[in-house]
């Protein structure tokens, strides 16, 4: 479950959010009842920028074994039938 709360609480009620965060996960934080931004564990981040950098060294060390190229359409095409 989403836990979404008014970005006013990351001032008043830091150390709960923290705690939110370390134990449950992201923490969704609203402006004016619309999303504004999202507060994540260190850990999370990094989790999720390393998959994307090794995801983008695979690639790449793919690309210098073949002259084939790949359009958008062709990469991503199967992931927006989903």
């Amino acid at each position: 479950m989403l836990d979404i709360r008014p970005v006013s609480d990351l001032r008043n009620n830091f150390t709960s959010i923290e705690e939110a965060v370390i134990n449950k996960g992201p923490v969704i934080l609203t402006k004016n009842g619309y999303g504004s931004m999202v507060v994540m564990s260190l850990s999370e981040y990094e989790r999720l920028t390393n998959y994307i950098e090794n995801s983008l060294d695979e690639a790449e060390a793919q690309a210098k074994l073949s002259s084939k190229r790949l359009s958008h359409e062709e990469v991503f095409g199967q992931y927006k039938k989903r």
